[in-house]
């Protein structure tokens, strides 16, 4: 291929990154709402039993055992629409729209006796939340793929990642914030309502995400001319076993696992801790989120500064990793709604660190599988670790369900017992600090992409023009 590749340190508009971040704000808005309610709607508001529902978000998970790192593997083939397109952005839409109009669905189950009915109510449970997995995987994947390709630079990845990130959290805040403006704990049709709004919120956010997620030309015609024209594609077992033998990134999306955990368990808990420790409305958890936002957006700027300064990605994810752990100790002890939103802010400054350094930590393990394959094969790295970052979800069911089992949660009741209470701030703070405890461990132990290898492997990239 004739055409040079462009080397400029950031040559992609700041609107174009934050038309990018509008798929991230997509995603976080059903990570918020979807973790916060679902598992919350269907055990205490159609009272189904905990271990069915549980069980339920267990296959769920388990699902993407082939899910996930299996779309991955198929999208990274090239096909006819690739050279017109993009070889990521047709996948995003076709899996964006189906995605987000089965959030509706997951709040539109039959109306049946939680008792008598019980097995409809699970098969419905399993059948949704896989069908919403499926084509969630399949925007997922592809989105965040684009990512390491179209930003090359370490500072244009900083900068893109700081505002995709800021979208984010807007759409972490609003998938809170809007669900609870309409429902009402324990009217099960206000449910369905906040799902038709959040799909027509989510539709017009997928337009927005259109620009910001086509690739470059010269990066599609590298891929179909140059990168992969003489390359044997291999099957899927030995490109799984290629990822396992990765030693930096499986301790990257392990750590990330632990991550995934906590916010699962977190975001899972926070309609709990609302009506059952703070005792307070639905409605009311907005300035809770409120708080974390804040905190979010003015920490972000502000670590990727520190980022910058010190150009190591892999300090600047430690240092916001622990400070993460130490700023969820105090949750587990508060239940006054007050210090609850201080807390919070606090919480979210972790968080923004965190958060804003997770793209450019990616890419950067991206890069070195790319080294080490001399092949571009970023659908089936995304697709593992999609599926990895499922067992959250696993985390959260079985940590609800042995929690409130042994604490004495009554499913639909309006109030609760002591110990009960102390359980639901268990599954809220305790559980998740240990989580990140472990997340940081594994970073700070295994993960070793230093500024220099770092540096190493973009030269060798240039070199092989991938």
């Amino acid at each position: 291929m004739e055409k040079e590749i462009e080397t400029i340190e950031i040559k992609h508009s700041k609107k174009n990154m934050v038309s990018y971040g509008f798929g991230a704000y997509i995603s976080e808005f059903f990570g918020m709402a979807f973790g916060a309610y679902v598992f919350f709607y269907y055990e205490t508001v159609i009272g189904l039993d905990v271990w069915l529902t549980s069980i339920g978000f267990i296959i769920f998970a388990l699902w993407n055992a082939v899910n996930d790192p299996l779309i991955g593997f198929l999208t990274d083939r090239p096909f006819k629409f690739t050279k017109k397109w993009g070889r990521r952005l047709p996948w995003v839409i076709i899996g964006g729209v189906p995605w987000i109009l089965s959030y509706l669905l997951l709040f539109t189950p039959p109306d049946v006796d939680p008792n008598s009915g019980a097995i409809i109510l699970f098969i419905w449970l399993v059948v949704m939340t896989c069908l919403y997995d499926t084509f969630a995987s399949l925007f997922q994947v592809n989105y965040y793929s684009i990512f390491p390709d179209k930003f090359r630079g370490d500072s244009e990845r900083r900068l893109a990642s700081t505002l995709s990130t800021q979208v984010a959290a807007l759409g972490l805040a609003s998938g809170s914030l809007i669900p609870s403006l309409f429902i009402v704990f324990g009217e099960r049709s206000t449910y369905t309502l906040q799902a038709g709004v959040a799909v027509i919120v989510c539709l017009l956010a997928l337009v927005a995400v259109i620009p910001g997620s086509r690739e470059d030309q010269v990066r599609i015609d590298c891929y179909l001319e140059n990168c992969e024209e003489e390359v044997e594609r291999r099957p899927f077992l030995k490109e799984f076993k290629a990822i396992i033998k990765h030693k930096n990134y499986m301790a990257y999306v392990i750590s990330f696992m632990f991550y995934t955990c906590l916010v699962a368990t977190m975001v899972g808990s926070i309609p709990y801790v609302a009506q059952f420790v703070l005792n307070v409305e639905a409605k009311d958890i907005m300035l809770i989120m409120a708080a974390l936002l804040i905190g979010l957006f003015i920490s972000m700027p502000i670590w990727s500064k520190i980022a910058d300064k010190t150009n190591n990605d892999r300090k600047t994810m430690l240092i916001a990793a622990t400070f993460l752990t130490i700023a969820t100790i105090p949750l587990f002890f508060i239940n006054n709604y007050f210090i609850m939103i201080l807390a919070m802010f606090i919480w979210g400054i972790g968080e923004g660190g965190y958060w804003v350094m997770l793209s450019p930590v990616r890419s950067t393990v991206i890069d070195e599988a790319v080294v080490m394959s001399g092949r571009r094969t970023e659908g089936i790295y995304q697709g593992f670790q999609t599926f990895v970052s499922r067992v959250a979800l696993v985390a959260q069911a079985l940590s609800f369900s042995i929690v409130h089992t042994i604490t004495g949660f009554v499913e639909t009741s309006d109030t609760q017992t002591p110990s009960a209470i102390l359980g639901v701030q268990i599954h809220f703070a305790l559980l998740p600090m240990i989580f990140m405890v472990i997340s940081t461990i594994i970073l700070w132990k295994f993960f070793k992409l230093t500024p220099d290898k770092v540096k190493e492997n973009k030269e060798k990239l240039k070199e092989m023009r991938l």
